[in-house]
């Protein structure tokens, strides 16, 4: 077992070593969401967002409507995995658990009134779907005792606790609706015992990378109770030869599926791959820095003067390698995609046929960003410049 033989494997699970792993067009789009477990939302437009972005890596057709339209088709709903996400409709009972946790926390950081959300959630039952903005447009009708503050505020406790559920989006801009009225019928709403949800976290990550660690599968997920059931449920699947455990000097304890182990991984074509910050593969960031030796974080919330890399860096994919990092920023009046500066970590291959095959990954990258021309600005090291520069 060999580290590179880790890196197909986790990257073959993700969909990032074939074309087209989950197919074309919209059922792709939820045979994806289906296989990753989910898909995290990001609000940053420098380039296209990250939900988008993160389908169109490994969806070379992807549309930006796929995604709302498997909302309204209620095949895909939202809510928080370890942040904002669209979730497969499938797993909906395995969210049940953190909005009766919610429901039932009067201290949470979404402290609303409860006059307040009972306006909400009546006006919404009584008068159809609605946006926050218009409950700020109701605010200010003269005599309103409300304003859109504790509305929104309420909308997102609602929202949280599973009273309201997001039926369309457009955009960031979303629209709440009562969530018996989004739910399919025959949706399964049984909550998930813990053993259960444990249950689902292991089978979700194992699918989605290959292999997996408790630290992974726990993250963001406190209590000591998560951790012991999640290795009670590895304990009962090695125990039936599902999976293996492999024990590296340096490495934290890997857990594998089993048919993963001997199995032949094909080269992939070995066109660079521009990832978002939020892409599935790399959202763990100590997982990345272990297996792919890529110390990765985004700068865009931190200081200006303390940034190393710049504002918004996407991670660059080469075969199993992650080589380097490109600042970036579509001016979308404009239809230009700024290389503001791309660095070139990793030189462990031929750069004479990298470049030009980078060049061509960049071109389509900039079409999805409705970009029709590319400015190369900074290239480190400095040398790499002008042959780029002749595949533009």
């Amino acid at each position: 077992m060999t580290l590179e033989h880790l890196q197909k494997i986790t990257l073959e699970s993700q969909g990032l070593l074939h074309p087209s792993p989950f197919g074309k067009g919209k059922k792709a789009v939820l045979n994806a969401l289906e296989h990753l477990g989910y898909l995290q939302i990001d609000t940053l437009s420098i380039v296209e967002r990250a939900h988008h972005h993160t389908l169109w890596t490994r969806i070379p057709d992807y549309k930006t409507e796929h995604l709302d339209e498997l909302v309204k088709e209620r095949k895909v709903f939202e809510y928080w995995f370890h942040a904002a996400s669209y979730l497969p409709m499938r797993d909906f009972r395995f969210s049940l658990p953190q909005m009766l946790d919610v429901k039932q926390n009067e201290k949470h950081y979404y402290n609303a009134e409860h006059k307040v959300m009972q306006y909400v959630i009546d006006t919404i039952r009584a008068e159809g779907p609605k946006k926050a903005r218009d409950f700020e447009n109701e605010s200010k009708k003269p005599g309103s005792w409300w304003n859109w503050k504790p509305t929104k505020i309420a909308l997102e406790r609602l929202f949280l606790q599973g009273d309201l559920m997001i039926s369309e989006r457009k955009g960031m801009q979303k629209t709440y609706d009562i969530s018996e009225r989004v739910l399919p019928k025959d949706i399964d709403l049984t909550v998930p015992s813990p053993f259960e949800f444990a249950d689902y976290l292991v089978k979700t990550y194992l699918r989605a990378y290959g292999f997996t660690t408790v630290k992974q599968i726990t993250h963001l997920k406190t209590g000591e109770a998560i951790r012991k059931n999640v290795n009670e449920v590895l304990h009962s699947m090695l125990d039936q030869g599902t999976i293996q455990k492999i024990e590296i000097q340096g490495y934290p304890t890997i857990f594998i599926q089993t048919d993963l182990i001997e199995k032949e991984i094909k080269k992939n074509d070995f066109n660079s791959r521009i990832l978002s910050p939020f892409d599935n593969s790399i959202i763990h960031r100590e997982r990345i820095k272990h297996f792919f030796n890529f110390d990765y974080r985004i700068e865009c919330y931190t200081p200006k003067e303390k940034r190393q890399y710049g504002y918004f860096c996407l991670p660059i994919l080469f075969g199993n390698q992650l080589i380097g990092r490109v600042d970036c920023k579509a001016h979308r009046k404009e239809k230009q995609l700024e290389i503001i500066h791309l660095y070139i970590e990793n030189q462990n291959f031929d750069i004479e046929s990298w470049a030009k095959g980078f060049m061509e990954s960049i071109k389509h990258f900039a079409t999805f960003n409705g970009c029709e021309s590319i400015q190369l600005n900074q290239v480190s090291p400095s040398n790499l410049i002008n042959r780029l520069k002749q595949e533009i």
